[in-house]
């Protein structure tokens, strides 16, 4: 089957096979990949509008003794240049978030051996007994923070989910999942979890009731048939949950890590865009990456197969360590939302739309 059978095969509702997205990955023709991609994004979204939510970015530790080789972000335990920033601090930043209507802080930060649950507990509580009445959302941690977490702390897994939950986090990131193959992640990250690990971790969240989102960082030592496989699990345990919201693929930044390499381009970047939304028929969103991608390129997967521009962010340090550097304003994110001919539309993590209101300031 050719490529341009099995974007109609797409087209027709028909779910593409491991052996589909092959074909399509070993297609060059980013105008056919684009109309299948569109297509599905049009059938799952289909009014003209691209929604962002207005967040921050917080790292609430620099401290991570994993060692992933394609991060540049983490320090050692013992470091002089580790932090671990305090609930002061924290409320400080999301105090600036909100002042500027914002409600999400995606936090984020490594394992760091010192922390055990009742440091999240209390911090959590903490951002919820001064911000819940404006609004603001957790969307916290990842798999692989609160597997260690729950190890650490010397608890099940869905205790400690369900502890998190119960202290106000909201939602949790999709982040670690790197290619869910054990094959890529025994070699960019060996001591990290394993992709069943990984997957399992989101499997208890969804079923506490807790929604996630789900990423794909390739361009690392991936080959497309890890990206396949990785796309297969996904959309396996979205079947089975039904708790994915959105799916965030993203190109390896290799500046200053230790796995080096090179930058995937923005050819590869559409190409993997449009081959997701035709593979993921049970998700419902995909996320543009304009943070490594830059705005003009994820202006232009809006017509590949996303349908939400992310956060504004407000701050980035683990992707600007390895040399990535763009930010946006909201009042830039809705420049370019609209200069590609839709409608931009602010939500909650839970892809609920808000209504608009002045902001007070740039993000």
């Amino acid at each position: 089957m050719d490529a341009g059978a099995v974007v109609q095969k797409a087209l027709d509702g028909v779910r593409l096979t491991a052996d589909d997205l092959l074909v399509l990955w070993s297609c060059n023709d980013l105008t056919l990949l684009a109309q299948g991609g569109d297509a599905i994004r049009r059938r799952k979204n289909p009014d003209r509008r691209v929604t962002y939510i207005i967040g921050r970015n917080i790292n609430y530790t620099n401290v991570c003794w994993v060692r992933c080789s394609f991060c540049a972000f983490y320090r050692v335990p013992g470091s002089h240049d580790g932090y671990v920033l305090s609930t002061e601090e924290i409320l400080r930043k999301i105090q600036e978030m909100v002042d500027l209507e914002g409600i999400e802080v995606l936090l984020q930060g490594g394992l760091n051996p010192r922390l055990r649950i009742e440091w999240f507990e209390e911090l959590f509580r903490s951002v919820k007994d001064v911000f819940g009445t404006r609004g603001v959302l957790l969307h916290a941690l990842s798999p692989a923070e609160v597997r260690y977490l729950a190890r650490i702390s010397r608890i099940s897994l869905e205790e400690c989910l369900v502890r998190l939950r119960e202290a106000g986090m909201d939602s949790m990131p999709g982040g670690g999942a790197e290619i869910l193959t054990d094959r890529v992640r025994n070699a960019i990250s060996p001591l990290k979890d394993t992709a069943s690990e990984w997957l399992d971790c989101m499997r208890t969240a969804h079923a506490v009731g807790m929604p996630t989102t789900v990423t794909m960082m390739y361009g690392s030592v991936d080959t497309v048939e890890d990206r396949v496989e990785h796309l297969v699990r996904v959309r396996s345990l979205q079947d089975e949950t039904g708790g994915f919201t959105a799916f965030i693929p993203w190109s390896y930044q290799p500046d200053g890590t230790e796995l080096g390499g090179h930058r995937a381009g923005a050819h590869e970047y559409l190409k993997t865009v449009a081959i997701s939304r035709m593979a993921l028929d049970n998700i419902p969103h995909v996320q543009a990456s304009w943070v490594t991608q830059g705005p003009r390129i994820a202006q232009i997967s809006l017509d590949y197969g996303c349908d939400d521009f992310g956060s504004t962010m407000m701050e980035e340090n683990v992707v600007s360590a390895a040399g990535c550097t763009f930010a946006l304003s909201v009042e830039e994110i809705e420049r370019v939302i609209r200069a590609a001919g839709y409608e931009p539309r602010r939500r909650t993590t839970q892809y609920h739309l808000i209504e608009r209101t002045e902001v007070g300031g740039s993000c």
